[in-house]
């Protein structure tokens, strides 16, 4: 059994077409078959049902993808941490973000990154939190800008940063033309109000409906959307309210502007750099989250 047979099979499972993953891999398709087979005769076993346009994984196949997946993410940190003992500069990071979060802050942090750190390549991820935690834990990912709690339990972080939590209200709303002390708006004073939120699977709800549970209300939930900016931009609109962290409501992006408020008890998120633990960080990784963390600290004091 060879490293590359290993290869080949896990991009035969992610494109489920012989072609496609011929194509990705830059070999002739019947060189891919010869290798498949060759692997197959070895084991004895069926990795794949080949049907005239798909290619199935069978019982056997699915199990040997998920040891191969292990075993290509170990040899790929065995390469990274002999580069660090060579000191070499030259590296690799896959960096997983929450597209919104990440919009506000990468933009800050990779140009930082790159000019401290120029040899070293950054691959971005983005997807949702609990797509990017699935990832991380995989190995799809180097680390992952997300935020606490964090639903996998093989995943450990490092703190990068607190972000506080706004509420967001339309222009015409009762509350957008009082002025408030540093104390800040009572969440509870809104148990009546439309919520606009993110829909599930996004760390960020959770957060949201959390914190109006402290507050002793259920949020009356008028709609919900996979993006951010198009929940303030209905709250904007009148539609409703809604709760934003702070480095996205500084933002305005847009005509649809809603007014921002600070809450009352300063609610806040962590935000972290994700790994999956007992996984080796290389020297290229660990910089860059030195790297985000100073960024941050830096944002928070503007």
């Amino acid at each position: 059994m060879e490293l590359r047979q290993l290869q080949y099979t896990l991009q035969i499972a992610e494109e489920r077409n012989f072609s496609r993953a011929a194509e990705k891999l830059h070999i002739a398709q019947p060189s891919l078959s010869q290798q498949l087979s060759k692997l197959e005769q070895e084991l004895g076993v069926k990795l794949f049902q080949r049907n005239t346009s798909t290619v199935e994984l069978t019982y056997a196949g699915a199990s040997f993808i998920e040891h191969a997946r292990k075993i290509m993410d170990a040899v790929e940190q065995l390469r990274q941490e002999m580069d660090d003992i060579s000191q070499l500069r030259a590296g690799r990071v896959v960096v997983g973000s929450m597209p919104i979060t990440g919009s506000h802050l990468l933009p800050y942090v990779l140009p930082a990154f790159k000019e401290s750190y120029p040899d070293i390549q950054v691959t971005l991820l983005e997807d949702t939190s609990l797509n990017l935690e699935k990832l991380t834990a995989g190995g799809g990912t180097d680390l992952s800008l997300l935020s606490l709690p964090l639903i996998e339990s093989s995943l450990d972080y490092e703190p990068i940063g607190e972000e506080m939590i706004d509420l967001a209200v339309p222009p015409h709303h009762a509350l957008a033309s009082s002025s408030y002390s540093t104390e800040g708006v009572s969440l509870s004073a809104l148990k009546n109000d439309p919520f606009i939120v993110l829909k599930k699977g996004q760390g960020f709800r959770k957060l949201s409906i959390d914190l109006c549970h402290e507050a002793g209300f259920e949020p009356n939930i008028v709609f919900e959307s996979n993006n951010i900016e198009t929940v303030q931009s209905l709250v904007a609109a009148g539609m409703g309210v809604t709760l934003v962290p702070r480095f996205i409501a500084r933002a305005k992006r847009s005509e649809l502007i809603p007014v921002y408020l600070p809450l009352s008890g300063q609610p806040s998120r962590t935000l972290v750099i994700a790994f999956r633990r007992g996984r080796y960080l290389s020297k290229a990784a660990e910089a860059f989250i030195d790297t985000f963390k100073s960024i941050l600290a830096q944002r928070n004091q503007s």
